[in-house]
């Protein structure tokens, strides 16, 4: 019995994706749940799994190849492995036969040890899977084993030192290496290139003295995370505060659809969140409802899920409003740019010792800088200036938010 393939049924927001890999070749035995093909999509890559044991018997949809959702991809022979390995034992001798079985064992045990986003960076970086202890179930490797390798132990494996060594030298006789952009670094680049093109964007910066939230966090750190079972970090209550923020400027929460501005009577912001495939933007939704423990929860669980590069699409498709923090990588002061529809976007920056003047003194604090970009063409520079003067006062003032001042 022939068995379809399809791609997943894509949201409206996703019109295609892109075969990235195929896992199995025509004609290889099949289990049933065992991933088959990897879809690159504008924000995620979607697995694809084997739906009955058998053999992938045709491959309609060869990798490059762009496909729509639920497009048939593929087909699958249900039950032709026990067809086959009965045929095999009346043709072949018994020592053949059981060295077949080795080998196909082997070689199938070899392929479920590695999943597929682990396998791309394998591939990529020419390691060697058997030097990378798995930590999924029954050994896996994942994605995140192979990350905390490359940490381990950054030095080029000897396939690597080799795949370096036959790049095509250029014209000028120095060495490059040509790569196909990924769909989601395509995407990411199409998206601010459309951004700096159709908004009228324009940046306003503050600083803000960071003392206040800094003996808030460590005051309270403790307890915090013994009955929440999370640790305070500056982001959950920078997201706290900005959908306070958003409340009373809901201009900066809205968005431009066509000639209509739509104002949405709920906060859903996104936190910008970087992975090896690129940036990625999860979103919180009813942020300004959550608690800071659920905050962090949500913000812990999208982090490991980026690493491993497990992101959904329901995860990462709307939002009303984004924060990013630059200063986690050392960045003082940048200008972020919008994600359409959304028009208006928080960039965190590093926090820094600086002089300042306090009631005619010179004193030391540490103080980060805020910018807000926003789409002129929606959002008044008053509103802008507003609505990041009150993330300010919130800031150094958290009990601010507790009396919503």
């Amino acid at each position: 019995m022939s068995i379809e393939i399809k791609s997943p049924t894509f949201p409206e927001s996703v019109p295609d994706g892109t075969i990235a890999a195929w896992h199995v070749a025509e004609g290889e035995a099949v289990r049933r749940d065992q991933p088959l093909v990897d879809i690159e999509t504008d924000k995620v890559v979607l697995e694809v799994v084997a739906p009955a044991d058998g053999v992938l018997e045709e491959i309609l949809a060869p990798e490059g190849e762009t496909v729509a959702g639920n497009q048939l991809i593929g087909r699958i022979s249900e039950g032709a492995v026990a067809d086959k390995a009965a045929k095999s034992a009346t043709t072949a001798s018994p020592a053949a036969t059981d060295k077949a079985k080795a080998e196909t064992k082997s070689a199938e045990s070899a392929a479920a040890k590695v999943n597929p986003a682990a396998k791309r960076i394998i591939e990529g970086k020419g390691l060697d899977s058997g030097a990378i202890a798995g930590t999924g179930k029954a050994g896996r490797i994942t994605k995140g084993d192979v990350i905390n390798h490359l940490e381990s132990d950054p030095k080029p494996s000897t396939k690597a030192a080799r795949a370096a060594v036959t790049a095509e030298p250029s014209a000028s006789g120095r060495e490059e290496k040509r790569v196909p952009m990924s769909r989601l670094r395509a995407r990411i680049a199409e998206r601010l290139l459309q951004a700096s093109q159709t908004t009228a964007m324009l940046t306003t910066f503050n600083e803000v003295n960071m003392q206040p939230l800094m003996d808030l966090r460590a005051r309270y750190k403790d307890n915090f995370e013994k009955a929440h079972g999370v640790r305070l970090g500056f982001m959950s209550l920078f997201v706290r505060v900005s959908a306070e923020a958003l409340k009373r400027f809901p201009a900066v929460n809205a968005s431009i659809d066509g000639n209509d501005i739509v104002y949405h009577g709920y906060q859903d912001i996104g936190v910008a969140v970087s992975s090896d495939r690129g940036l990625v933007v999860p979103i919180l939704r009813d942020a300004g409802y959550l608690s800071l423990a659920n905050i962090e929860s949500k913000i812990n669980e999208y982090g490991q899920k980026a690493k491993n590069g497990q992101l959904t699409l329901e995860e990462m498709t709307g939002g009303t409003f984004t924060i990013s923090n630059g200063g986690v990588f050392g960045s003082m002061m940048s200008t972020p740019i919008l994600n359409p529809p959304q028009t208006a976007i928080l960039g965190m920056h590093a926090i820094k010792e600086r002089p300042v003047a306090e009631n005619g003194q010179v004193v030391i604090r540490p103080m980060m800088y805020l910018a807000l970009s926003y789409d002129h063409r929606l959002i008044d520079g008053k509103e802008a200036v507003q609505f990041l003067v009150a993330v300010k006062e919130m800031v150094e003032d958290p009990a601010r938010i507790l009396l919503e001042l």
